[in-house]
């Protein structure tokens, strides 16, 4: 009799623990690792799920900015440069926080390269400081060498996207 009532603790047990390792969301509990699919600038979706890069935002596709007094497309090219950098490799996403459409917020990396960072460093995207400052010295560094965005006049990409009811 004593023997069964063991068994029963442990099963309970082992009941609870499970159930408890299910109300963690997926994003928590794993790394996501794979060949992305560029969406835009910022955001990748690697085995249907949708990730957006932590910290950064570049344009959205259809943004653009002025270079040499015509208007250009800036944010169909930050897409191409967010491609460009990951080719055809697999990448690793770490992030815990959902946002409100979903996506992983997460740092992604290619090998050592921290992908969001990049970005910002090559231009193709700003550091956003009201998220976190990871990606502020990047953003001097790309402004002063006048890279992607910054040899442009352009709207900063949340101040594009509330004006024109993107979220």
């Amino acid at each position: 009799m004593g023997r069964a009532r063991g068994w029963t603790g442990i099963c309970a047990v082992l009941a609870l623990a499970v159930g408890a390792a299910a109300l963690v969301p997926a994003a928590a509990r794993a790394d996501i690792v794979g060949k992305p699919w560029v969406v835009d600038g910022d955001t990748i979706e690697i085995a249907g799920r949708r990730i957006a890069l932590f910290g950064i935002d570049a344009p959205d596709t259809d943004q653009t900015c002025q270079l040499d007094g015509r208007e250009w497309n800036c944010g169909r090219d930050a897409m191409f440069a967010l491609a460009n950098l990951i080719g055809h490799h697999w990448v690793v996403c770490k992030g815990e926080t959902v946002d409100d459409d979903g996506r992983l917020l997460a740092v992604c990396y290619l090998g050592a390269w921290d992908i969001n960072g990049r970005m910002v460093r090559d231009g193709w995207a700003l550091a956003r400081r009201d998220l976190a400052q990871d990606y502020v010295g990047a953003e001097i560094e790309a402004k002063r060498n006048g890279a992607g965005l910054w040899r442009s006049r352009f709207q900063p990409p949340w101040e594009w996207a509330a004006s024109n009811l993107i979220q």
